[in-house]
């Protein structure tokens, strides 16, 4: 079974028609597997960066440089096999999950190493989100849809946020330290609270899977 991808996230659209642009221009030598693996060196190069910032916050440029560099590997690769018609979809979909669970715990494990989050609070919102993951793994396997969002928001729009976050707090070096505390505080209630509201996805998606299966297959179920 092919699962169908659901792209409901805000810039879904706008990010789609560019994709496909900059595949159409992509040498024919570079394959979906190269930009796979580019995507898990810009995860591993923000994920290093953030972890860097703690010595100066001028690394959280590179963090966001290579935030960039990510989602253009993992946006593009899928893109360019759909552009070539060379879609494979099972191994796609497989090595799509396989690849973000690492990237996401690349850069959240780097993201508690820097000096703005408390890194239990970063490391238990990976495993939700891993968590979280698996899930939707199972429901593409299982109802043959692959959801690319949670509700309105994507992979994109919490980059773009990571990437505001880093810009403001490169902007005003001369303060920084004297925030650092504060920063700290109010990210990890963000953390805190985005944690319990994927907790809550997680939940209400199970329980609908569940009923979903209980009415394709009530005998089984009952068993």
């Amino acid at each position: 079974m092919t699962a169908t991808r659901e792209m409901t996230f805000l810039l879904a659209d706008p990010e789609r028609k560019l994709l496909r642009a900059l595949a159409s221009r992509v040498p024919r030598g570079l394959r979906s597997n190269h930009f796979t693996a580019l995507g898990i060196v810009g995860a591993l190069g923000a994920g290093t960066a953030y972890a860097l910032s703690t010595f100066h916050p001028a690394w959280l440029w590179v963090a966001s440089v290579m935030l960039a560099v990510n989602w253009l590997g993992d946006s593009l690769d899928g893109t360019l096999a759909r552009v070539r018609d060379m879609q494979r979809p099972r191994y796609g979909y497989y090595l799509d999950h396989a690849v973000d669970a690492f990237n996401t715990a690349a850069i959240g494990i780097g993201i508690g190493l820097s000096p703005y989050v408390t890194f239990e609070l970063a490391l238990l919102l990976v495993v939700i989100y891993l968590t979280l993951s698996i899930n939707v793994y199972l429901e593409s396997t299982v109802f043959g849809k692959f959801r690319m969002a949670h509700g309105r928001v994507g992979p994109t729009e919490v980059r773009l946020l990571l990437v505001l976050g880093n810009t403001l707090l490169v902007a005003g070096p001369a303060f920084l330290g004297a925030l650092t505390a504060t920063v700290r505080v109010f990210a990890d209630w963000a953390v805190a609270a985005i944690g319990i509201a994927m907790l809550a996805i997680l939940a209400v998606r199970f329980g609908k899977n569940l009923a979903v299966l209980a009415k394709l297959e009530p005998q089984r179920f009952r068993e």
